[in-house]
């Protein structure tokens, strides 16, 4: 079992998978990570919607200019939050979910990365979800990296920035 140092250390952005779908516990594992973040005084002002259909996943991917990864993954999730107005600290919760749930998914040998949604009003009407209360700026792909892609630990391009810069 992976360590949670080690699963911080070794995670990368990967964005190619393979077709395999992931198995339900480890969807579920996933999003029960996410779910248990912590939040600002426990609000848990997120909401998750978990997307295995090819298709969806295929015009979500066109809603974010680095969104193309969506198509090929196994699973998205995208993290709903309420608007600024209503709860200010929401994104930065809605991170912390993001983190808890990618770090998860490492643990169990799914890879993920992060995109931005440029065109949430497409989200709204594809997926039905009421604008006025929610915003939907991000979501994760998830799935088993394709053949050779991720799960080797070589060091970052560039490398991190040391720990006194």
């Amino acid at each position: 079992m992976m360590n949670v140092s080690e699963a911080i250390r070794t995670k990368r952005a990967v964005r190619e998978f393979r077709k395999e779908p992931l198995p339900e516990k480890d969807v579920r594992a996933i999003l029960n990570a996410g779910r248990r973040s912590q939040s600002s005084k426990n609000r848990q002002a997120w909401r998750f919607i978990a997307i295995q259909d090819r298709e969806t996943l295929k015009k979500i991917s066109k809603m974010g200019t680095y969104a193309g990864h969506l198509a090929g993954a196994a699973l998205g999730v995208l993290i709903l939050t309420p608007p600024p107005a209503k709860f200010y600290g929401a994104l930065f919760d809605a991170g912390q979910a993001a983190a808890y749930m990618q770090l998860a998914a490492w643990e169990l040998g799914v890879a993920s990365c992060l995109a931005t949604l440029h065109e949430p009003e497409k989200a709204y009407e594809l997926l039905g979800i009421p604008e006025e209360e929610w915003q939907v700026l991000m979501a994760i792909s998830f799935g088993y990296p394709a053949k050779g892609k991720g799960l080797h630990f070589r060091p970052l391009r560039g490398g991190r920035r040391e720990f006194d810069a």
